[in-house]
């Protein structure tokens, strides 16, 4: 039987800043599109922190149309969400119970294919617990001076470069396994 991965995409700002990520904008173009249509298309579901989850389910709902069949795999795939606080799961989500590195060391047991969008939270916990097989940075050439980082102090792993390519807009796109 195959292994679960787990996949990390994430946008980053030069100096690290992933939140709000508005300054993507200037940069996001139809190769970034088609390489982030890729990412959704090859995952079996959806493995988000509560903040993101929240986000997106109250984003995507609406955007299915404009977005076609991204925004409609974006909908209807399952997703597994890390919070302690929700009790009502809504939008094809169950919610990850008992101590978390178990819950997803127990998903990435079975055969899906789980990514990780946003959800710094939640990526700097299982990069803590080795439970990350690959993180897929797009590092947009923007500095943004303030606002919340991807990497926590605290959070350690080696990493090896597996592949990078650079956008006509100037967007670093690296994928990293760990070391």
């Amino acid at each position: 039987m195959d292994m679960g991965k787990i996949i990390a995409v994430e946008y980053v700002t030069l100096d690290g800043v992933f939140e709000e990520p508005s300054w993507s904008g200037p940069y996001f173009n139809d190769e970034l599109g088609g390489w982030q249509d890729e990412n959704l298309q090859e995952a079996d579901a959806l493995l988000l922190g509560r903040r993101t989850y929240e986000g997106f389910k109250a984003a995507w709902p609406g955007m299915e149309e404009a977005t076609g069949h991204f925004g409609k795999k974006m909908n209807s795939m399952p997703k597994h969400v890390a919070t302690t606080t929700l009790t009502e799961p809504e939008w094809n989500a169950a919610f990850l119970t008992g101590e978390v590195a178990e819950a997803v060391a127990g998903l990435k047991a079975g055969p899906e294919s789980l990514l990780i969008n946003g959800s710094a939270e939640l990526v700097n916990y299982l990069t803590r617990h080795n439970l990350i097989d690959e993180y897929r940075i797009m590092v947009f050439p923007v500095v943004v001076g303030e606002g919340r980082k991807l990497w926590h102090d605290g959070t350690k792993v080696a990493l090896s470069l597996t592949r990078t390519w650079s956008t006509k807009t100037g967007v670093e796109v690296i994928t990293y396994v760990p070391a």
